[in-house]
């Protein structure tokens, strides 16, 4: 079985001994089920998709159905734990994976604090013309799939500039929408906040559009300051609203 480093038996463990189980070979539907009882947001796409990422490697059937252990259902157990409790992204999972598949005994993070929701809502924007970086770039930085990038953008979630590459903001709404993801909460259910944020940042380009018209050179560089302020503060009051109406719901 693995180990953690107080050596005692994960409550996750992924990779146990071989031996016999109460559960024979189970389908994904099953899998499911049993995964459900302690992540009841988790999807038949987030259990393929953590098989792509070579995390789980389920048996098939000769006409190619999924056929899962035991052991796979400890595993997958582990690697959403690990996410849910500890936020760690795949590659740094399936370090330890490798490491607990070796016997090795794996130091684990304790429970991360969740976040205030205006934790760095203050924070300056990026420069308009901060660093791009390309596809690849994106994928390796924010440690997602071309599968989830690809339907992320399909729904408007992220695009590339117009003048080519992705934003620097690209890797932080990807790992975002990654974390919401593991709440249950799709990309069409998130369509709606990207509005929202469009629409916001419409009224902070027509505070600042005649500013950037403006023939004054001091003139123009203060509408970057002023657009940077703007959107800040817009950040923060929908992040105090968002608080405001969640405290309300618990009255």
């Amino acid at each position: 079985m693995l180990h953690t480093s107080s050596g005692g038996v994960s409550s996750g463990a992924t990779a146990g001994e071989d031996g016999p189980s109460e559960h024979g070979p189970m389908s994904i539907g099953a899998v499911l089920g049993r995964l459900r009882e302690e992540f009841p947001e988790v999807t038949v796409s987030k259990i393929r998709f953590l098989e792509s990422e070579g995390l789980v490697e389920p048996q098939r059937t000769p006409s190619g159905y999924r056929k899962f252990s035991e052991r796979d259902v400890e595993r997958l157990a582990f690697v959403l734990r690990m996410q849910r409790d500890h936020y760690l992204p795949l590659k740094v999972i399936r370090e330890q994976v490798a490491a607990m598949d070796r016997g090795e005994q794996v130091s684990l993070p304790g429970p991360a604090q969740p976040r205030d929701l205006l934790d760095g809502a203050a924070a300056p924007l990026a420069a308009p013309d901060a660093g791009r970086m390309s596809r690849s770039e994106l994928l390796a930085a924010a440690d997602i799939s071309e599968e989830q990038l690809a339907e992320w953008e399909s729904f408007g979630l992220l695009a590339p500039a117009r003048t080519g590459g992705y934003p620097a903001e690209a890797v932080e709404v990807a790992r975002l929408v990654a974390d919401l993801g593991r709440f249950g909460l799709e990309p069409r259910h998130l369509r709606s906040v990207k509005a929202a944020a469009d629409r916001e940042a419409g009224f902070v380009e027509q505070v600042v559009a005649p500013l950037r018209r403006h023939r004054d050179a001091r003139t123009r560089a203060r509408a970057e300051a002023t657009a940077r302020e703007l959107a800040t503060l817009a950040v923060r009051l929908h992040a105090t609203l968002v608080q405001t109406a969640l405290r309300e719901q618990r009255v």
